[in-house]
């Protein structure tokens, strides 16, 4: 009895012994030096060796354990797969742990206890993205809760970096955590500043700020400081410029990616921005070929390949190519589990769009893809997906016996996905969907059994037909396709959203004209007068892109709340 307790008492001695020595072992510039090495695997596409390479020193170190989660995590965002977000969550509470015991026995060592509230704040925000994707409420409280938490982990870093000394500023682990704060900083700044007003009032009371050129900022200095989180910053400012603004500007995706691209020449990654700008650019003959190119990079991650399959339906819809754009959706279909009720409308949409006989052709039902809408509509938090609910509600009309065909579905659709602001940089495509959409304007005008729908259809139609007109400068007649859909407002049944979107939309017209007065007078009765309409905080994102690209005249007029 002893002799066992002795043996217990030699085995829990050498746990402790050997738990220091792999304190000591995996120190922080070696650990620093092994997550470079990863990334380097993950960006060549490799990312089962990244993986590899973090495995087995994920429970000893912090930036192990933070990058094998966040490989995990990302992994999970893309395939939706339960066992995937199953692995990633328990990944990440692993990792909290480690970081945890980091700050506990290294009380000594400020160093490592720095980069340990780094990584916590980093990790920690992660397993909010991933809750926020429950269906409980309690959940998306929990998951808010765990941002709070980051945020203010990120601000108390970037106190204590204010307050570093120069010499230790001066050591290579300094720049890794100071690319970490300017990562954390930078995101929180960027991503709040894009909230409605009202938001960021309620966010700003709550201690979070939204300074959107401090985001800007601090990202920017991040994505040149040649540290472990260099390429996050980037990925953060291109998914700014090249999704959320869809504005270029002065080649700073080029400027942002070129490094990049340089060094990993075959990565998915930089084939896919590359392929990105140049659709956004309107070249989207060179962005097929960069996201065919990105395709045929690697088959190890395939959700890649999807995101590629999505650009890649517009691309061919902005060119009117719609057989080559139903291939895409219907892959979507097939291996995507992201939205599966979008990708059902949109297939539809884009089949709507072909001759009866070439739907045939194809083995496809448009009225039957139409009906499933409803049934594929996922929640989160209890709450239905914006987009989701508006290509549900548009499918609505084909669970009648006898459905009300959609006009334009898929050039709708484009407008939704800001498509027309792409496209209206080759005026010879935004002819060619201008003469598409006055041939339909031509089939509502002479229908001889006119629907319930048929006035909202006329509206959908003419909204779309100033899109275009605008974009090739026909501003006269634009103003008067914009002007019957705002003057049709009490008539319209169904599409109660298109009325503010027109206002917004000729609000930019009054822009494109130089009268920023008005512009900023229409826009804001857009933004006041209507509420409880489909995608509403989709065009409130819009609005409170264009007032802020108007700067300072914005500010000095009064919120109208004058009838539209």
């Amino acid at each position: 009895c002893q002799s066992f307790e002795r043996h217990e008492i030699l085995e829990a001695a050498m746990g402790i012994v050997l738990f220091y020595v792999v304190f000591w072992i995996i120190d922080l510039e070696s650990a620093l030096k092994d997550c470079s090495s990863a990334l380097q695997l993950f960006l060549n596409n490799r990312f089962a060796d990244a993986l590899a390479l973090l495995k087995p020193w994920k429970s000893e170190s912090m930036y192990h354990a933070m990058g094998y989660s966040s490989i995990l995590v990302m992994q999970a965002a893309m395939t939706f797969e339960p066992k995937d977000m199953d692995a990633a969550m328990t990944s990440l509470r692993e990792s909290l742990q480690t970081c945890q015991r980091f700050q506990t026995f290294s009380k000594e060592k400020k160093k490592e206890e720095m980069h340990a509230e780094l990584c916590y704040a980093e990790v920690l925000l992660q397993k909010a993205a991933l809750t926020f994707l429950d269906e409980s409420l309690i959940s998306f409280i929990k998951g808010g809760m765990k941002i709070r938490h980051s945020y203010q982990i990120y601000k108390d870093c970037q106190d204590l970096s204010n307050v570093i000394k120069d010499l230790e500023k001066q050591k290579s682990t300094y720049v890794h955590f100071k690319g970490g704060i300017n990562m954390g900083i930078g995101s929180f700044n960027l991503m709040l500043s894009l909230l409605p007003s009202r938001v960021i009032r309620l966010m700003e009371f709550l201690g979070f700020s939204g300074d959107r050129e401090l985001g800007l900022s601090e990202l920017r200095e991040g994505a040149t400081s040649n540290s472990l989180r260099s390429i996050l910053s980037t990925l953060t400012l291109l998914m700014f410029h090249l999704y959320i603004t869809v504005i270029l500007g002065k080649n700073t995706a080029e400027a942002l990616l070129k490094p990049y691209v340089e060094k990993f020449p075959n990565g998915a990654l930089m084939l896919f921005y590359t392929a990105r700008i140049a659709l956004l650019k309107g070249d989207f003959t060179f962005a097929q070929e960069k996201f065919l190119a990105c395709i045929a990079a690697q088959e190890e991650w395939r959700q890649i390949h999807h995101l590629c399959y999505w650009e890649l339906m517009w691309a061919y819809s902005f060119e009117l190519r719609w057989k080559e754009a139903y291939r895409y959706a219907d892959l979507l279909c097939k291996e995507n589990k992201w939205s599966q009720a979008v990708y059902a409308f949109q297939k539809a949409a884009i089949l709507s769009m072909l001759p009866e006989e070439e739907v045939t052709a194809l083995g496809e039902d448009v009225a039957e893809l139409f009906r499933q809408v409803d049934g594929l509509r996922m929640r989160i938090a209890g709450k239905s997906i914006p987009t989701e609910k508006f290509a549900a509600k548009k499918a609505q009309r084909y669970s009648s016996p006898h459905p009300a065909k959609l006009p334009v579905p898929a050039l709708e659709m484009m407008y939704v996905w800001n498509g027309f602001t792409v496209v209206g940089k080759r005026p010879g495509l935004t002819q060619n969907i201008l003469a598409t959409l006055e041939e339909a304007d031509e089939q509502l005008r002479n229908d001889p059994n006119p629907t319930e729908y048929h006035l909202d259809d006329q509206c959908v139609v003419q909204l779309l037909k100033g899109l275009c007109l605008r974009h090739l400068g026909r501003l006269i007649q634009a103003e008067h396709c914009f002007n019957h859909v705002i003057s049709s407002e009490k008539d319209i049944k169904h599409d109660t959203y298109l009325v503010p979107f027109t206002m917004f939309e000729l609000g930019l017209l009054h822009k494109q004209k130089g009268d920023i007065n008005m512009a900023i007078t229409v826009i804001q009765n857009a933004k006041v007068n209507y509420k409880d309409y489909n995608m509403e905080s989709r065009l409130h994102f819009r609005i409170h892109a264009a007032l802020n690209s108007m700067g300072s005249f914005s500010a000095k007029l009064p919120p109208s709340r004058t009838p539209a």
